[in-house]
């Protein structure tokens, strides 16, 4: 079946689901989109960007440090303003942890849904046990606010949990936010490093699904780890809808799909109660 053809389905099932559950919810979307910089070329941007638009937040992980990153935010910026809404952007600077690769983060929105409340900032508190810091942003949607947590976890072989463990210190420090973590944790929801946040009331927003794709389609199973999610106040919060966004099924590989990304983009509908 033809790239083209394939593309166009897959993204007419996005747009009829995103369609079902429109609502006055908010939609977040978290995607860890692979070293998205100068590599990334124009057909990949306008891909990406077709997948992501009927949300209404992202938080983007792997933007590459150098200027390349922030320009290719840019340009999918730039894209999204092309297909019917208008949509804002910021990206973080460099993180600064030393023993690991350094990236920068991304936050783009639709400016007629919500706004940005002064600037995001990357965490100073634990720079030094977390090479990666979370980049913070706030958000004010119908004159509610929201803190998105926007993280990118060390590689699973490095063992991330040894990160994550300081995540329990946040809500108690931003007393006043309310905090929503999202990214790639390179670590499943099922670990006992998330408890604390759990006895806290946060709730991932996935259970048990695998985000990451495999090197290869074994069987038609194609997803590898459940790495990625959305943690949320339960308390905070009212939850419609969450799920993955399968961009891979547009692809007649995974060699061709990994170009994009090797992480599926994630979602969550709520409303601030």
């Amino acid at each position: 079946m033809p790239t083209v053809f394939l593309i166009k389905k897959y993204l007419l099932t996005l747009s009829l689901i995103v369609i079902a559950f429109a609502s006055s919810a908010l939609s977040i979307c978290s995607w860890n989109i692979a070293n998205i910089g100068q590599s990334k070329n124009d057909a990949e941007i306008q891909f990406i960007a077709k997948t992501i638009k009927e949300f209404d937040v992202i938080a983007i992980q792997e933007v590459v440090a150098g200027d390349g990153g922030a320009a290719a935010i840019a340009r999918l910026s730039d894209a999204l303003n092309r297909m019917g809404s208008k949509w804002d952007y910021i990206v973080s600077n460099p993180t600064t942890g030393s023993s690991y690769k350094t990236e920068r983060y991304a936050f783009i929105w639709k400016t007629s849904k919500v706004k940005l409340k002064g600037k995001p900032w990357l965490e100073q508190q634990y720079k030094i046990e977390i090479d990666r810091e979370p980049y913070f942003g706030t958000f004010i949607e119908q004159g509610r606010e929201f803190t998105l947590v926007n993280f990118h976890a060390i590689t699973k072989s490095k063992q991330p949990e040894t990160e994550i463990k300081y995540f329990k210190f946040l809500p108690q420090q931003y007393a006043n936010l309310n905090l929503i973590f999202c990214g790639d944790f390179n670590c499943p929801q099922s670990h006992s490093v998330f408890t604390p946040l759990k006895k806290m009331g946060y709730t991932p927003a996935l259970i048990g699904q695998k985000t990451s794709l495999k090197q290869k389609c074994n069987n038609d199973q194609c997803l590898a780890s459940e790495y990625d999610n959305i943690f949320y106040k339960k308390d905070l919060f009212n939850v419609q809808k969450t799920g993955i966004v399968p961009f891979y099924k547009s692809f007649t590989d995974l060699v061709e799909a990994r170009k994009i990304s090797d992480h599926l983009p994630i979602f969550i509908y709520l409303e601030l109660k």
